[in-house]
């Protein structure tokens, strides 16, 4: 039995098995973003710039715990781009960066890709694996990618959106405190 889950050994691997796999997808989403973050332009280029870079820092973000709860289970982490392509269960799409709403709507399917495969699993996590922290955990992340899902549908709902003045000092606060 492991101790630092207090789950069978036998679980501990599948659970990790997962948890890596869920890394995959999380870096291929992770690089996708921020490509289009470097290279989406158009008239709301400086509010779309921003908008991908707060996605992609939160996807950074959710990498980075995801790596700490594999760690957790006594294992390690998978780090290699040609490990994460060979188990990612989403696509390295090559983009028309022309057409932003195509972008958009590319990574808004790769979050509910993601929102449903941590559905599809995490019952089994709970139940059948007995490893109710993480099913807690990938809940957390689940709810995480529903957020940015709900943000890039806003964003797709109003492509010529002009944000008010007050939004706007926000966004330039937070870009500036990231600097």
């Amino acid at each position: 039995m492991n101790t630092a889950t207090r789950i069978s050994e036998q679980n501990n691997k599948v659970v990790v098995t997962f948890l890596n796999l869920l890394l995959a997808d999380e870096y291929v989403l992770y690089t996708k973003t921020r490509t289009a973050h470097w290279n989406v332009d158009g008239a709301n280029y400086f509010e779309t710039h921003v908008f991908l870079e707060n996605q992609f820092n939160e996807i950074d973000f959710i990498i980075d715990d995801l790596a700490e709860q594999i760690r957790s289970h006594g294992h390690f982490a998978l780090g290699s781009l040609k490990d994460f392509l060979s188990i990612a269960q989403m696509g390295e799409d090559n983009y028309d960066f022309a057409n932003s709403g195509k972008v958009f709507e590319t990574l808004l399917n790769d979050h509910e890709t993601i929102i449903r495969i941590i559905q599809h699993e995490i019952f089994s996590i709970s139940v059948n694996l007995k490893d109710i922290e993480t099913a807690n955990f990938v809940a957390g992340i689940m709810e995480r990618h529903k957020k940015m899902a709900r943000l890039l549908s806003m964003f797709l709902a109003e492509p010529d959106y002009k944000m008010n003045t007050s939004v706007l000092s926000s966004i330039n606060q937070l870009a500036e405190r990231q600097d």
